[in-house]
């Protein structure tokens, strides 16, 4: 079984633009044979099955099999799993193909700002990508870790310079082996005018570190702000190669992905303006102060229809 281990500026110049598309091998949302009429793909990032059942005294990691059958019957197409180590992938594999699931991308922490660690993570991450690579896994979603989690403390300028050289060494290596690196962050690098964040993407390379834009990490981070998101969109949006999709409404994560706090549609028409069309991962998770009138299929199968009205012209 899986152990969970999460309690968890302006780039359009063409090479950066082009470098996004080209890795992913998209095309432009309304070049020819990208309709609405083909199919969208649709994912489910694991983390917010895990918390939907803790919700509802359930265990997701007791039963993959039972739990991506529910994934399925949610109408999504995907599973981004949280990775800790090779073998998963192993027995992941063929519960994936007995549900009828993709795995286009994956999600792995990393310990990237001490220089004395980052090699042995840089090691595992590679490990990781080249048994999923096996399984059609061409995106690895990665959070450098921070010093503790739910801890105040915060990366000092050392750290953080320690730490973009090894996520583009990381992300050089991975496109070697034909696979994107797509940098995932939380409200912590948010902190102190977002000094960690914007240090991920300015101080690495754009054809070795693209971005998983989470916009709700963004907009909690930056003190429920969708100002401070479509910011991020303006800065770095030609480098965005996946989409985590969640909603909150008054800053509470809602149970289904829909109307709310962040603009979506204003965020997909920005996206599909730029020729940018990234791996679309639902992660509508539960919180405390959350609603509680729906389970986890119902909630994902009516998150997922708002999903794909919204980003319908991505589809192909």
């Amino acid at each position: 079984m899986f152990d969970h281990p999460y309690h968890r500026r302006k780039f359009l110049e063409t090479l950066g633009l082009a470098g996004g598309a080209l890795l992913l091998g998209t095309r432009p949302a309304g070049a020819a044979g990208t309709g609405a009429s083909r199919k969208l793909h649709l994912a489910s990032n694991q983390y917010p099955w895990i918390v939907f059942y803790r919700r509802e005294n359930r265990d997701f990691g007791a039963s993959l099999d039972a739990g991506l059958g529910e994934i399925a019957a949610s109408g999504l197409d995907g599973f981004e799993p949280i990775i800790t180590a090779p073998e998963q992938i192993d027995q992941l594999a063929p519960l994936l193909e007995k549900h009828g699931l993709q795995m286009r991308s994956l999600y792995v922490n990393s310990t990237l700002h001490e220089a004395d660690q980052a090699e042995a993570s840089i090691q595992q991450v590679l490990a990781i990508a080249e048994k999923a690579k096996t399984v059609g896994t061409r995106i690895i979603v990665t959070n450098p870790s921070p010093i503790r989690w739910g801890g105040p403390e915060n990366k000092n300028d050392a750290q953080l310079r320690v730490q973009g050289r090894a996520l583009d060494r990381l992300g050089a290596q991975l496109a070697a082996m034909g696979v994107t690196l797509s940098y995932h962050n939380h409200d912590i690098e948010l902190r102190h005018a977002a000094r960690e964040f914007h240090h991920m993407m300015v101080g690495t390379d754009p054809q070795h570190v693209t971005l998983c834009l989470d916009a709700h990490w963004i907009y909690r981070g930056a003190g429920d702000s969708a100002v401070a998101v479509f910011d991020v969109l303006k800065l770095y949006g030609g480098r965005i190669t996946e989409l985590h999709l969640r909603q909150s409404v008054d800053g509470v994560w809602t149970e289904a992905f829909g109307p709310g706090d962040i603009d979506y549609p204003a965020l997909a028409k920005y996206l599909a303006e730029l020729g940018v069309k990234p791996h679309l991962v639902v992660e509508q998770a539960v919180e405390e102060a959350s609603p509680k009138t729906m389970e986890s299929v119902e909630a994902h199968r009516q998150g997922g229809r708002y999903a794909r009205r919204v980003f319908a012209g991505f589809a192909g």
